[in-house]
């Protein structure tokens, strides 16, 4: 982590975390297309789950993006015994965590679904759909705090067998339980909640048979670091919980115009995560040597690591982005063969892979306040990139343009936030401090 070249290191952990990323993602764009087959009511009741899940992803991420942040900077230092206690208290608490959310929300099932953007028509999908996600929340939230446990260790291959057990068995899963035998939507929620179990004992053996430096055991709960991980893991608390927000929001503005609308949106969301998630893979490659090289006090080489990850990052963005500006139409059509679908779906499409070209350095700032515990700066950005810059706008163009105003919203936050996020990088790099010195020379860290 401290000697080994940042761009070699960099995209060593970057490949793990983009394989995982793909295959999730491409489950995702698999059930959205088998789901499709079921209509336009059913395509909808897979982005109005969406929200719900990300509220579960949010919740994972927090936890392990704070216990990870945290241990990243504590192994740097060599204190692993402390690392482990951290690392327990993140993964326990998720766990309960998703217990907790999933217990609640079983009482309040339809308001839930409404609430999430759900019209008349998308109702009995969508409850049917998530019935079968409350039984496998506490394992989806563990889940995603286990993967970036091991990523902040370094062992973001580990990560990636749990995570790709889970997508495949998931894809295999939809086409069986759905079609043959008869399932429906039904069959779409079986088998991920069936796959995320099994995804969440892979991830977990992988800390019993200990291949990771940190152990997890009730015994080293430390209930008093739990501030100090929720406190870092909130910038990706309020990412990923305003993502949830922004998608209910989102659905509710798209049910004006139908179901058609709804599924349309839907579709984008999933493409554009699918082709970012590439980018978002870099990120997370760069997270564990950011934080590992701040605890070690390696600061030439965490902006090394800064300026290698953006410069990669963008590279891919703008390669995916190609394919998303000439084919729009027919990328639609793969998962709903409905000309009103494809109509809407095309221009957000377009309008979001353009903007997405500026996410790269808004993500890596983001990502690196995080990890050195800039819990104010990494909050700040957060909040405004997922939230207060698209939710208004989203508000404020629905009534004012309309249907257009809801495609354009999203790529006109994601420029916007470019403006904090280089305003805060500068800041962090003026005051961050030299590389030890040792014996009157500077240390290169390189």
């Amino acid at each position: 982590m401290t000697k080994t070249p940042v761009s070699k290191l960099i995209i060593q952990l970057s490949i793990p975390a983009i394989i995982s990323m793909m295959v999730t993602n491409i489950y995702n764009l698999a059930d959205t297309a088998f789901v499709g087959q079921l209509g336009n009511s059913a395509s909808g009741a897979v982005g109005i789950v969406f929200g719900f899940m990300a509220v579960l992803q949010a919740i994972g991420f927090m936890l392990g993006n704070g216990s990870g942040s945290l241990i990243s900077r504590l192994l740097g230092a060599k204190n692993n015994e402390q690392a482990s206690k951290i690392a327990s208290t993140g993964f326990f608490f998720s766990f309960i965590f998703g217990a907790a959310v999933a217990v609640c929300s079983a009482f309040f099932l339809k308001p839930l679904v409404m609430l999430l953007g759900s019209t008349d028509t998308i109702l009995p999908y969508a409850q049917t759909y998530i019935s079968y996600i409350l039984v496998a929340a506490p394992f989806i939230t563990a889940s995603f705090t286990m993967n970036n446990l091991l990523r902040y260790e370094g062992k973001a291959t580990l990560g990636m067998i749990g995570l790709i057990t889970g997508a495949v068995l998931n894809i295999a899963g939809d086409p069986v339980l759905m079609f043959g035998l008869n399932m429906g939507i039904a069959g779409a929620g079986l088998s991920t909640c069936i796959s995320q179990i099994i995804g969440f004992f892979v991830l977990l053996s992988m800390f019993l048979l200990r291949k990771t430096q940190c152990r997890l055991s009730l015994k080293l709960i430390l209930p008093k670091s739990l501030p100090d991980i929720l406190g870092t893991g909130l910038p990706s608390l309020l990412r990923q919980g305003l993502n949830s927000l922004s998608t209910v929001v989102l659905n509710n503005c798209a049910a004006v115009y139908g179901d058609a609308a709804v599924a349309a949106m839907s579709i984008v969301s999933r493409v554009i995560f699918f082709t970012f998630s590439f980018a978002l893979g870099v990120g997370q490659g760069f997270q564990p040597v950011c934080g590992f090289n701040y605890g070690a006090k390696k600061y030439k080489r965490l902006k090394s690591a800064f300026f290698f990850s953006v410069l990669l990052a963008e590279i891919i963005v703008i390669v995916m982005s190609v394919g998303l500006l000439i084919f729009p139409g027919d990328i639609i059509r793969l998962f709903r063969d409905d000309n009103t679908v494809v109509e809407i779906g095309s221009r957000a499409l377009v309008l979001q892979g353009i903007a997405q070209l500026f996410l790269p350095f808004c993500m890596i700032t983001e990502m690196a306040l995080q990890s050195v515990g800039k819990k104010l700066g990494a909050s700040l950005l957060s909040i405004l990139r997922n939230g207060l810059f698209f939710i208004p706008l989203l508000l404020i163009l629905s009534n004012v343009r309309g249907l257009s105003g809801i495609q354009e919203a999203q790529p006109l936050a994601v420029t916007l936030a470019i403006i904090p996020s280089a305003i805060l990088a500068v800041k962090f790099f003026k005051e961050l401090p030299k590389d030890s010195v040792i014996n009157g020379g500077e240390v290169s860290g390189q």
